[in-house]
């Protein structure tokens, strides 16, 4: 099945911690950074999540928030750390390609935060994503 989401990165469930309705699962990325999904239990069991199962990570680009230096003092679990490989602006838009350990995102920002942030090719990055926000395949 091909899909529409640009951010599909490879990696190993390390933990599932289940709860009555929703699941944590989090995923080592294969350059080693962690990433946490919170999907539905029932998912977590359909798609038979374990301690060492190959997932896909999958955030739509549009989910990915990017800042410029460490960031503390927030709830979203996810921060990884990369490099801005490309920037492609338009009059509204902006997408940004991040190298992060493991493979690559994509970013889908505002032109004027790009321009604000001073996105430029090897500008290092925290590509922020809240843990709701990730969907998991079985790879």
């Amino acid at each position: 099945m091909s899909l529409s989401i640009r951010n599909q990165i490879p990696g190993t469930v390390t933990s599932v911690t289940a709860g009555a309705a929703m699941s944590s699962v989090k995923v080592r990325l294969e350059g080693g950074q962690d990433v946490t999904a919170v999907i539905t239990t029932d998912a977590a069991k359909e798609l038979g999540l374990t301690e060492g199962s190959a997932v896909k990570a999958l955030v739509k680009a549009t989910e990915v928030s990017l800042a410029t230096g460490s960031v503390e003092g927030l709830s979203i679990r996810n921060q990884l750390a990369g490099t801005v490989v490309d920037v492609a602006t338009g009059p509204a838009m902006a997408s940004v390609r991040v190298d992060v350990a493991g493979g690559g995102l994509t970013a889908a920002i505002t032109a004027d935060a790009a321009k604000d942030l001073g996105l430029t090719s090897g500008t290092p990055v925290v590509a922020l994503i809240k843990s709701t926000e990730v969907s998991l395949a079985a790879a």
